[in-house]
């Protein structure tokens, strides 16, 4: 199989499976690395950071990151069409037969039912995201070294600010934090 289509079939089955948003690709991807040797541990790191710190779906940037990296634009462009196509399928199916059964009493319950567990991943996912933020976990066990003041601090300023004045767009607090990133050096 070419690797363009070997590439195509891994995201498109990424795309089918990983359900739950982009930190279940991660595994997917680790699995991609390993089989076909397409990046290693450090740019897989690299690919999450990026993706995290980038506008649009975590794990569509990453597949395009990857697509680029194996074949430049044409792959870029082929890696994130596979690994949206399989929910662009299954939304089309979706929405055709919800309008004729979203009042069935067993819809309702399903999606009642479905509803906690999508709150707890993404509970798991922000909770993940704010102790490798704002805690030091590679570095030596110490209340010094544990503890990202920096980061906690600017939390806790802009938590407070957004707390007081809520009218104000989120945008302003993403310039904002990229500007104490850069001016305190985090």
């Amino acid at each position: 199989m070419s690797e363009i289509l070997l590439m195509m079939f891994e995201f498109f089955k990424t795309g089918l499976f990983a359900v739950g948003g982009g930190l279940a690709t991660i595994p997917f991807l680790q699995e991609m690395g390993q089989n076909y040797g397409w990046f290693d541990v450090n740019t897989l790191s690299t690919m999450i950071a990026i993706s995290e710190s980038t506008p649009g779906p975590m794990g569509i940037n990453m597949a395009t990151y990857v697509g680029y990296s194996l074949l430049g634009v044409l792959g870029s462009l082929l890696s994130t069409l596979s690994i949206v196509a399989p929910s662009i399928i299954v939304i089309c199916i979706i929405a055709n037969y919800f309008e004729k059964f979203k009042n069935v009493k067993i819809v309702k319950e399903i999606f009642n039912g479905l509803k906690p567990a999508v709150i707890a991943f993404i509970i798991a996912a922000c909770l993940d995201l704010f102790l490798k933020t704002l805690f030091n976990l590679e570095m030596p066990f110490g209340l010094l070294t544990t503890f990202d003041f920096k980061c906690i601090m600017t939390m806790i300023i802009l938590l407070i600010i957004s707390r007081k004045y809520n009218k104000i767009h989120p945008i302003f607090f993403i310039v904002i934090a990229a500007a104490i990133g850069v001016v305190f050096r985090f």
